[in-house]
């Protein structure tokens, strides 16, 4: 009601009409500053009293135009209280002093003139503050539901990730089954010890490079178990990657893609190399295999890698890269870019 943003106006209003008065302004200086401060409290006080009364209002009259009339009619009622208030113990009445008289009423006319239009400019300012206001509540509001459906849809993806990923895994363990393999027992053993550390992840929205890199090892060294001659793997992260955040299962869904589609079909099998490494700000990650090259269908990259690529976009806003580069003679090198961003402490 008092803030220091409606009491400033009041207070220049005040000075600047003591200065143009000052010429015909027969006592002194600081008698009429202070009158006029005194008013012009008054009228402010009025103002924010009455600025929410009466609650119901006719719907012809408006609550901006009740105030602004109100102001203005009330400006000789608080002027005949200032000088009642500074004139206290007179023996004369200020009424039936001329100079006084004079005094007063140029301070009504002056106060008529401009307190109504200080209580419209004040009535302007506080509904554009009111409007400002409820913008930014309503922006803050549609982002934090376009924050929902983002991590809802980032779920609805990361739900879409586990089922492949492991029926993937059971699909291969169910083939050394059918071939009588002697290594079956153990790859399952491997597998499920594989599983135990990897499906809690499997659940978080992301992880970092070291973690990641933690499941592409333990993948690789059961699917070198099931192909150990066919299958040779180098893994390298520099040191300044390793904390970086990274969309959980990125870099397993590139590798799983790598032996499934290029060294799982290769007779002569192959070698897969990851590599992730840190430049002008930004996260490389790079799949090579030497298996067969990469057949596109006709729903694109496959399921995983659409997969992840709408969850890269989504998880960087869209400044992310997922591209397939064909090798010569033969393979595939897998390249994911996105921005360097260190995981949250």
């Amino acid at each position: 009601m008092l803030a220091w943003r409606r009491i400033k106006p009041v207070l220049i209003a005040c000075l600047i009409v003591s200065l143009l008065m000052l010429t015909t302004w027969k006592a002194s200086y600081l008698l009429l500053l202070g009158r006029l401060l005194i008013g012009g409290g008054l009228l402010l006080l009025v103002f924010g009293v009455l600025e929410h009364s009466p609650r119901r209002l006719p719907k012809f009259l408006a609550r901006w135009v009740l105030q602004v009339l109100r102001v203005a009619f009330l400006v000789p009622v608080a002027f005949a209280l200032t000088y009642a208030l500074t004139t206290y113990g007179d023996p004369q009445y200020w009424w039936l002093n001329a100079s006084r008289m004079n005094g007063f009423r140029m301070m009504v006319g002056v106060g008529v003139l401009v307190a109504p239009r200080m209580a419209i400019s004040a009535l302007l300012t506080q509904i554009s503050g009111e409007a400002q206001h409820q913008a930014l509540a309503f922006a803050l509001e549609r982002s934090e539901l376009e924050r929902q459906a983002l991590a809802a849809r980032m779920g609805l993806l990361q739900a879409q990730v586990e089922p492949h990923f492991l029926f993937n895994k059971l699909a291969n363990v169910r083939e050394l089954v059918d071939a009588q393999s002697p290594q079956a027992s153990k790859v399952l053993a491997s597998l499920i010890g594989y599983m135990r550390a990897a499906v809690p992840r499997l659940h978080d929205p992301t992880s970092t490079v070291q973690q990641e890199m933690e499941l592409v090892r333990a993948y690789l060294d059961v699917m070198h178990m099931r192909m150990s001659d066919r299958l040779q793997f180098l893994l390298h992260a520099d040191d300044a990657v390793r904390m970086l955040d990274c969309p959980a299962m990125t870099l397993l869904t590139l590798v799983e893609n790598a032996v499934r589609h290029g060294i799982d079909p290769s007779e002569e099998g192959g070698r897969i190399e990851v590599r992730v490494q840190l430049s002008n700000g930004r996260c490389h990650a790079q799949v090579i295999d030497t298996g067969v090259e990469f057949r596109q269908t006709t729903a694109g990259l496959g399921t995983g890698l659409n997969n992840l690529c709408e969850r890269l976009q989504l998880a960087f806003g869209g400044d992310a890269q997922l591209q397939l580069i064909q090798l010569e003679p033969h393979g595939v090198c897998a390249e994911a870019e996105f921005p360097a961003r260190p995981t949250a402490a």
